[in-house]
């Protein structure tokens, strides 16, 4: 809604002064549409180059995310935190047992609990793989913590790729706007016999696609990256907040510590209170007896 929102008043502020000011939409009318099919055309045919068709469908499905926000919100860091306790703890009591949770995370009645958490594939696997380490006496803590940093890393850096995409088409907008003007000129110039009136109305024309360009790159293309790239860093602290745990985990701390450890390192906005946080562990360990 705030994206909406925002776009909402960039067209609202620029148009609504270019005519308060005394400027005349008939120019921008007409030439929008060839200066568009120019500038957008040449700008999703570098978009197609510098991508495969993977990156390509993820960039335009990550647009989305502008507008939605991050995908976990308070309630998902409390019910991860609840869940990471529940495997803490039976890891401890019954390792035998956790391998058939850890093995079919699909199946298994612990992650059915959650079923937010039980849809994210690289919640699932990071959560299982580290646990299944664990359990093959691949216990070194420090070990364990780099292998987990190398992989988030990774998952950040492929995250980040629809945002440098978007960013790459924001960069190169003014310069195919400045194209589209140069080719307006062009037209220009060879209808030099016209009346000034006319020349004026051609010379308009043509500085619509350096408007257009600029206007596209900083004003749109430009925030959607950022926007982005930000989504994307807040969603990524869900998956650090599962590489604390389970890093606790192996440095044997108690079972609440470990979760105390994950809680104090969300984010102060999406952090579960401490009172709420340990009425659902003690709902947990009611259930469990």
């Amino acid at each position: 809604m705030l994206g909406l929102v925002g776009i909402a008043v960039i067209l609202i502020m620029v148009f609504g002064g270019y005519v308060a000011a005394g400027g005349k939409m008939g120019i921008i009318l007409k030439a929008l549409p060839f200066e568009m099919a120019m500038i957008g055309g040449a700008a999703v045919g570098a978009f197609l180059i510098s991508n495969d068709m993977p990156a390509v469908k993820r960039t335009v499905k990550d647009i989305g995310k502008v507008f939605k926000g991050p995908k976990w919100q308070t309630a998902d860091y409390k019910d991860l935190l609840c869940l990471l306790f529940e495997l803490v703890r039976l890891s401890r009591a019954n390792p035998v047992a956790l391998e058939e949770h850890v093995e079919n995370p699909t199946t298994s009645p612990i992650f059915a609990r959650y079923p937010r958490i039980q849809n994210d594939h690289e919640a699932i696997d990071l959560i299982c793989d580290t646990l299944r380490a664990a359990s093959m006496n691949y216990d070194d803590p420090h070990q364990v913590e780099e292998v987990l940093d190398k992989r988030m890393e990774a998952t950040l850096n492929h995250s980040m790729h629809s945002s440098h995409a978007l960013q790459i088409v924001a960069d190169g907008l003014p310069a195919l706007g400045i194209v589209a003007a140069v080719l307006g000129v062009i037209k220009t110039m060879g209808s030099i016999d016209q009346p000034p009136e006319v020349l004026g109305k051609m010379i308009g024309g043509a500085l619509v696609g350096t408007f257009l360009g600029v206007f596209l790159a900083y004003g749109l293309m430009g925030p959607f990256a950022a926007r982005l790239k930000t989504v994307v860093e807040d969603d990524a602290h869900f998956y650090h907040l599962i590489r604390e745990v389970l890093v606790a985990n192996l440095h044997r701390h108690p079972a609440n510590i470990c979760i105390e450890v994950g809680r104090q390192n969300t984010p102060h906005h999406l952090r579960p209170g401490f009172g709420d946080l340990e009425d659902a562990l003690r709902g947990l360990k009611q259930d469990a007896a």
